[in-house]
């Protein structure tokens, strides 16, 4: 689950040149856990010598601040920004890149499985997660659903959740002689994509692979449903189709290996599995009575430590590993009384 880690020099403010033309530049964050965001700077793709960008961060004061000193540090400026090219629609990913599109021109990209979290946005006129909260509520804990519900989301500002100028499949994008290939990626949300460089040998990989943590699964603003985890490990064995390239994350160093970190990631899910299997036991139970029975993080931290917000993470979680055994033939759910019960196959 995604939750605070060691940080690191890598958040620290600045600009670190991956190799020539490509720099990665950690962008602050309000009040969140990871504290920055990468974004990357391409010099050297776009053919009117423009800056391709990789995710935009969140739309503060001081990210753009932090933005423009980077630019400056390699002898640019934001007005040379032309394309923001946005690997999923959380708001420390894609609001900066609609802020930056109104102030420059910018072109913004985005994966077609996001628009109807982006559609939902503007109906519901909120950006409390309705899709967590639902996938809460089934999974037992309405109490603590309620207690996000009520939480200060940052208010709803609708010149922030702007629809892209183009949605991405799996395609391949061309800037002048140079391409990036779009792989869409569903699992930490349903249009998550990443962008591979397989001239230079790069992923610029958002959440989908992190190389500290684990993304949190199916965290989305659009209604529940679907296969989160079993779309994420599909995705992640993805990668692996592809020579291995250096893993440029949202969060955390850049890597010498993505298919190393992949190999990890899988592994974790394993165990993930297995222990949500054993804490079932001969029992009947939820999601929610599941989570508590399982430590979180690396440190194993207890249920009941939690903030209210990664408890949610946890129970979500929970209930994507507990629908993963159900297709794995491992476990049974049934709908009883609006909330899914699990039990272990015997």
């Amino acid at each position: 689950m995604t939750a605070r880690f060691d940080q690191g020099p890598w958040a620290a403010a600045g600009v670190q040149t991956v190799q020539p033309g490509v720099h990665r530049v950690p962008l602050p964050l309000p009040n969140d856990g990871l504290h920055a965001v990468n974004v990357y700077l391409l010099e050297d793709l776009a053919e009117d010598d423009g800056i391709v960008m990789i995710d935009g961060g969140w739309a503060i004061p001081e990210a753009r601040k932090a933005l423009e000193e980077a630019l400056a540090a390699i002898g640019r400026d934001l007005g040379d920004i032309s394309h923001i090219l946005v690997t999923h629609i959380h708001r420390d990913h894609y609001t900066n890149a609609v802020e930056l599109r109104r102030l420059l021109g910018s072109r913004v990209y985005l994966g077609a499985g996001e628009r109807p979290g982006l559609e939902m946005l503007d109906r519901l006129r909120s950006d409390e997660p309705a899709g967590s909260l639902e996938t809460l509520r089934r999974g037992g804990a309405a109490e603590l659903a309620e207690q996000i519900q009520a939480m200060d989301h940052g208010g709803y500002d609708p010149s922030v959740w702007e629809a892209p100028d183009q949605w991405l499949g799996a395609e391949t994008l061309r800037f002048g002689d140079n391409e990036l290939r779009v792989v869409p990626t569903p699992g930490h949300t349903k249009g998550h994509v990443v962008f591979l460089d397989e001239r230079r040998g790069l992923l610029f990989a958002g959440d989908h692979v992190l190389p500290h943590i684990t993304p949190s699964i199916g965290f989305e603003l659009t209604e529940a449903g679907g296969r989160p985890l079993a779309d994420y490990l599909d995705s992640l064995r993805l990668m692996t189709r592809y020579a291995d390239t250096r893993l440029l994350p949202a969060h955390g160093p850049v890597t010498d290996s993505a298919h190393t970190r992949v190999a990890e990631l899988l592994t974790h899910h394993d165990d993930r599995l297995a222990k949500s299997l054993t804490a079932l036991g001969e029992d009947t139970l939820d999601a929610h009575a599941v989570a508590r029975k399982l430590g979180w993080t690396r440190r194993e931290v207890p249920f009941g430590d939690l903030n209210a917000f990664n408890q949610m993470l946890a129970v979500n979680e929970t209930a994507a590993h507990l629908d993963v055994l159900v297709l794995r033939g491992r476990a049974t759910v049934a709908f009883v009384g609006g909330v899914n019960q699990y039990a272990r196959v015997r």
